[in-house]
């Protein structure tokens, strides 16, 4: 699983932020988001925050440029090292590291807040490895701190297992792009592989990239109970409505 996912990720860093009209935009708006969620929570930053599973930095970043200190992780060297330039262009400190989030003993220190989102938990597949990765987080959170994860709304996906998701059209400088995704669900299990292709128009025609990986559509009530298996108290879940947030995010204390 772990060199598939790295692989997925790795042959992405350097187009991620073509799934977005404008990536920087939405660095400071999913940053403002997740800020106004956990200062509800901890009260204002500065707080310590881990994002194991920090990608190119979305996340991460937009937590960072609103005072927080924030150490990002993830399996894809690829996608860390960009997160690492991508906070030096846009004037946030950050530190990185590569750690696999089932695995985060080499991650020095304790944490205020331990964030995971982006829907980076349903990569893992089995109950098992959902249960290391809570160990995992609870390991690196201090008493009383607050464990931030968001993932897909599943609870609403697993009633259609739809097949593909609106195709996103940007018309950008250098031409159209299209990015769009194709869903095969697994029908013995809730795992389903995503195939995701970025198209874009260039003088010569059209280019066309394809990455694809695996995910367990996760449902609420699953993830709260492997939370409270690993130690975490009050897990609760904020929807989108709520926060302004894309995704549905459960918080939990340490």
């Amino acid at each position: 699983m772990a060199d598939s996912v790295a692989g997925f990720y790795d042959g992405l860093a350097e187009e991620y932020h073509l799934l977005f009209a404008d990536w920087d935009a939405s660095v400071r708006r999913q940053g403002e988001a997740l800020d106004r969620l956990i200062a509800s929570q901890l009260g204002p930053p500065p707080h310590r925050v881990l994002d194991c599973s920090c990608g190119i930095g979305t996340q991460a970043i937009g937590l960072a440029l609103r005072g927080y200190t924030v150490h990002g992780t993830d399996l894809s060297p690829a996608a860390v090292e960009r997160a690492g330039r991508e906070a030096a262009r846009l004037g946030a400190a950050l530190t990185t590291g590569v750690a696999d989030l089932r695995d985060l003993a080499a991650v020095d220190g304790s944490f205020d807040v331990v964030l995971s989102c982006d829907n980076a938990l349903p990569h893992l597949l089995t109950d098992d490895d959902l249960a290391h990765a809570a160990a995992g987080m609870r390991s690196k959170l201090r008493p009383d701190g607050l464990l931030v994860v968001s993932i897909r709304d599943y609870d609403s996906l697993l009633a259609e297992r739809p097949r593909t998701e609106m195709p996103r059209i940007f018309d950008r400088p250098a031409g159209r792009q299209i990015a769009f995704q194709v869903w095969d669900w697994d029908d013995a299990a809730p795992i389903y592989t995503v195939h995701l292709y970025i198209v874009r128009e260039r003088a010569d025609g059209w280019q066309a990239h394809h990455e694809a990986t695996d995910y367990r559509a996760l449902r609420r009530d699953e993830l709260t109970a492997i939370v409270r298996a690993a130690g975490f108290r009050e897990p609760t879940w904020h929807l989108p409505a709520e926060t302004g947030y894309y995704q549905p995010i459960v918080t939990a204390w340490g």
